[in-house]
């Protein structure tokens, strides 16, 4: 039997139409062409190349034999050699049913009986079906050889071998109570529902089909067979296991998935934020948990962190991007080798650059250009996005319970634990299950003691390998973070962008106030200034806002706010601060502002609030006794306090006051004045000489180092 040719007037199937070759155009550069006509009478004409027609898998010839298909050498492996011998064989049988010609393009007179031209198709199967059964094969009819052939074409010669498989649970069940558990149970899984009784499901499906089909039309499987259908459904579509790995499993997007990819520093930059698993001493006894906000650079792997009390602030977030752009100056009792003039980075070359990084610790200065945040509602605030929007960086959100989105940032945690954390006194695991019974009793460190020591482990995770950093040249070796930055920098540069003051402005919260006669009010505080005459009662021409005055405030320094007028940012103190005679932060405001009785005018109730906040304050620089609601509040405002912000234009150590850098940038404060602290006064109640927390390892065992 000779193979069929492709010929003019040969019919083909193509596309789902039948077609008739009109004319075969050959060409030396391009290959051939076919020219192909419509059999409908519409005179429609199509032109295709010949590897284009033959590589289609709708292209047939028609009244021809089906394309001849590879066996599945892969899955024929799994089966036994007995198997694959009768799956070939049954193909052979096949094809001279088809054909009268058991193997491809064999030559020679074939059987009589299997001759297309003078049989029929049903001839050929009953005659294949005696032979067979003569030969001693067992229940083979013209059915059976029918089955053969629609196995064989449908999935080749893997479609002849015998699969002895039972129907699965989904299967044998009625296909409304299938589809009514897989609408139900992912719901409830974005829902973050607690996992009840399968009884309470079992009376929900029975109510779903109720209102899709009506009363009594499906009726739900009995309790046991539900209960194991539910578990089956559950493992399809990946809902097993605790409601925490449900949530995960639903709230993830559809596979496939790629690893994300950044090629220079600061391209992306994810945030997020979790209370870190160590008690501390806050103030006065008071022990509590911090709240740890980090920044992960993909590129590089480097981090950077803020310790704060529960709750962040945007303020925690200008802390942070300006972390990221201001280099680490070393401190005192640091080893040398933290520093970056004995690390890979090209020390002189940037120096040259950035006159900051002379006396830098080896970590990486970068500039964010895209940081990928969740739905933290200081994250996803419009004045996060207009802060961000101020330095040229875009705010990309993840969506709601989907922590995979950013898990450069996610992962870091666990390794915070087991490489910081752990050896930690007052280390609480990283649940209830793992805690110590008596953690609240061990000898726990202070906050500044803490924040010393996180500052210099930021620095030795600079100067560990990282398994997810390679290089194309090295590939099976881990880099730093501060390697990897090194080798990016030949190729993205560096550029200083030391923030001004404005730039840290633009960072602090934002709130929209009428500037009128008594000044700028709000949080039940007065602020006013010279500055804001020829603007009281005028419209700042805002539209979006109907005329209100942008407004910039520090929460852990209420005392002052920064106005934008038409000349800039302007200063503009509260009109009581000379009555407090010590610094606060909003933790004490708002808890004066609760436990203080409104009497008399919006005036009075304010003048009231600040005398009772300074006797606060008093009695709390005094060491007197104070509640244990009252406690908290110091602890909580003292410790807002203790962690430093990077300088860029401004030097922060001489600001007097805990304002992050910003309070005596627009004017010196007077020294004659009574709201300014002396140097010898201890705002904070702290050491003296506050202790420096030096590792006592060996370089051999300190795992941070590399």
């Amino acid at each position: 039997m000779s193979r069929p040719v492709l010929d003019i007037g040969i019919g083909v199937r193509h596309g789902g139409r039948e077609w008739t070759v009109a004319g075969v155009e050959g060409c030396m550069t391009g290959g051939a062409r076919i020219w192909l006509a419509g059999k409908d009478g519409d005179g429609s004409l199509a032109v295709f190349g010949l590897t284009e027609l033959l590589g289609d898998p709708g292209f047939a010839m028609a009244g021809g034999p089906r394309r001849l298909r590879v066996p599945q050498m892969g899955l024929l492996s799994t089966v036994s050699e007995a198997e694959q011998w009768r799956a070939f064989a049954i193909e052979q049988h096949v094809r001279e049913v088809e054909t009268g010609c058991p193997i491809p393009g064999g030559v020679g007179p074939g059987k009589l009986e299997f001759d297309p031209a003078s049989t029929t198709l049903a001839q050929r199967e009953q005659a294949k079906a005696g032979e067979l059964a003569a030969l001693g094969w067992k229940n083979v009819s013209r059915a059976t050889v029918r089955r053969w052939r629609t196995r064989y074409h449908s999935d080749g010669v893997w479609g002849l071998v015998r699969k002895r498989r039972g129907s699965t649970r989904l299967e044998r069940a009625d296909d409304r109570v299938v589809e009514a558990l897989c609408a139900l149970l992912p719901h409830e899984a974005l829902r973050s529902r607690s996992r009840g009784w399968k009884k309470r499901m079992r009376r929900e499906v029975q109510w779903w089909l109720e209102d899709r089909h009506g009363e009594k039309v499906v009726e739900v499987p009995p309790p046991s067979t539900f209960n194991k259908l539910l578990d089956a459904v559950e493992v399809s579509l990946g809902l097993e296991g605790t409601v925490r790995q449900r949530r995960a499993r639903a709230a993830r997007p559809s596979p496939p998935f790629r690893p994300t990819l950044a090629l220079r520093p600061g391209e992306l930059v994810m945030l997020d934020s979790t209370p870190l698993d160590v008690l501390v001493v806050l103030d006065d006894g008071v022990v509590g948990r911090l709240e740890l906000t980090t920044a992960v650079d993909v590129a590089t792997r480097s981090m950077w962190g803020v310790l704060r009390p529960a709750g962040s602030k945007l303020t925690d977030v200008a802390v942070l991007l300006a972390q990221m752009m201001t280099p680490l100056v070393m401190r005192p009792g640091w080893s040398a080798a933290l520093s970056m003039a004995a690390s890979v980075v090209p020390h002189e070359r940037l120096t040259g650059v950035d006159e900051r990084l002379k006396d830098a610790a080896a970590r990486p200065v970068i500039m964010p250009e895209t940081v990928v945040v969740d739905q933290g509602k200081v994250f996803i605030s419009a004045a996060t996005r207009a802060a961000c929007e101020s330095l040229g960086i875009s705010v990309q959100p993840v969506p709601p319970a989907n922590g995979p989105a950013k898990g450069h940032v996610e992962r870091p945690f666990g390794s915070v634990n087991s490489l910081f954390c752990q050896w930690l006194p007052g280390y609480t695991g990283s649940n209830v299950g793992e805690r110590g019974s008596k953690v609240d009793q061990e000898q726990l460190w202070t906050v500044p003691e803490l924040q010393a020591l996180w500052d210099e482990f930021l620095v030795h995770w600079h100067h560990r390998p990282h398994a997810g950093l390679r290089h194309p040249l090295m590939p099976k070796r881990a880099l730093t973070p501060n390697q990897m930055w090194a080798a990016l920098l030949p190729v993205t540069g560096y550029v200083p962008v030391p923030l001004s003051t404005e730039d840290f402005v633009e960072l602090l919260p934002v709130r929209w106030q009428a500037i009128t006669d008594a000044g700028i009010r709000f949080g039940y505080r007065t602020y006013d200034d010279a500055c804001l005459n020829g603007h009281r009662g005028q419209d700042s021409g805002v539209r979006a806002k109907r005329g209100l005055w942008e407004v910039h405030y520090n929460p852990y320094d209420p005392v002052r706010i920064w106005v934008r007028l038409p000349e800039g940012f302007r200063e503009v103190g509260w009109i009581h601060a000379t009555s407090v005679s010590l610094p606060f932060t909003h933790h004490v405001w708002e808890h004066i502002c609760k436990v203080v009785e409104r009497t008399g005018s919006r005036e009075e109730h304010e003048a009231e609030l600040a005398l009772a906040l300074d006797r606060f304050l008093r009695r709390a620089a005094r060491k007197e006794k104070l509640s244990a609601v009252e406690r908290r509040v110091v602890a909580k405002s003292r410790a807002s306090g203790a962690v430093p912000v990077p300088a860029g234009e401004v030097n922060v150590l001489d600001v007097p006051a805990p304002s992050f850098g910003l309070a005596g940038v627009y004017a010196a404060p007077d020294v004659d004045d009574e709201t300014v602290p002396d140097e010898d006064d201890n705002i904070f109640g702290l050491p003296d000489e506050p202790s420096l927390i030096v590792s006592n390892l060996n370089p051999e065992d300190d795992q941070w180092l590399p």
